[in-house]
């Protein structure tokens, strides 16, 4: 998978704010809803803080110290990240943070399972999380953790993406938690962290691509996505059978979320052009995925 990068950036907009907070309560929320009471762990970042809280904390009632833990350990990565990302993000991101510290910390809502059915349980926090994170990512921001420290070794070493180092870390920790816990305990935390994954994927539009084929009369449009969106774009003359004038026709690939807004800057320019949409199943070759 190649290395994530950054768009352009644009204004947090106030459904963009409800959107990250809603992401972020919806997040915590499952993790403390339906993990905590079955002592199961959350990947990333908040399973390491889970697992210290355990270790070092594991008698303490009235707060969660996970969350406060978790803050701790997204200062010094959000420091190191700061420099890859927008301000829009960094803004989100913050604000995710606080979001999520406040419920974990605070918002123990039950100590007993809220499903008989551990799986079920395990299940409906992945949706429910995954589903959160997305609503956070989709709206520009990051829910902290590993996306931070991802970018940050990106940005050092082009071996790395976002991508694998999630995997390559939460590999570790869940071998780690086999060794100090028990074996289950790993299992059904992969378990929950595949769901999670596998929900990001559909609610997140930068995990999605769409072609879009594009007939037009004005040069200006191939110049416009390559500038402004940094999309490659592969054109040719074409001629229309029906008016024998001539078009440009291009084609080019761009991330479901930025759809609209290149359609609506070819509208801009050609009101005219004619735009074909077309779902890609898979890309190989060097289309780069972007974290926002």
């Amino acid at each position: 998978m190649s290395d994530m990068v950054f768009v352009k950036p644009k204004k947090v907009t106030i459904k963009n704010i409800i959107l990250i907070v809603v992401g972020s309560i919806l997040y915590a929320f499952s993790v403390n809803y339906f993990l905590l009471p079955l002592a199961l762990y959350s990947g990333g970042v908040p399973g390491t803080a889970q697992m210290v809280r355990t270790l070092m904390f594991p008698k303490l009632t009235g707060v969660d110290l996970a969350g406060i833990i978790n803050l701790l350990f997204n200062i010094p990565l959000l420091l190191l990240a700061y420099k890859t990302m927008k301000k829009r993000m960094v803004f989100g991101t913050i604000l995710s943070i606080a979001v999520q510290t406040l419920i974990f910390t605070y918002f123990i809502l039950t100590k007993e399972p809220v499903l008989d059915d551990k799986l079920a349980s395990i299940v409906m926090a992945g949706v429910l999380g995954g589903a959160g994170c997305g609503l956070i990512l989709s709206n520009g921001a990051s829910a902290g953790g590993l996306d931070l420290l991802g970018l940050y070794m990106s940005s050092k070493n082009k071996i790395f993406s976002v991508g694998k180092f999630n995997t390559f870390y939460n590999m570790i920790l869940y071998a780690i938690m086999a060794m100090l816990f028990d074996v289950a305990t790993a299992l059904y935390s992969i378990i929950y962290i595949v769901v999670f994954s596998l929900t990001i994927d559909r609610w997140h539009f930068q995990n999605i691509e769409i072609k879009l084929m594009i007939f037009t009369h004005h040069p200006e449009v191939k110049e416009k996505i390559m500038k402004e969106y940094r999309r490659g774009v592969t054109y040719w003359d074409g001629k229309g059978a029906y008016t024998n004038q001539q078009t440009e026709v291009l084609v080019t690939i761009v991330d479901k979320s930025e759809v609209n807004d290149v359609k609506k800057d070819i509208r801009n320019l050609d009101p005219n052009a004619f735009v074909i949409t077309t779902n890609v199943l898979d890309i190989s070759g060097g289309y780069q995925k972007r974290l926002m």
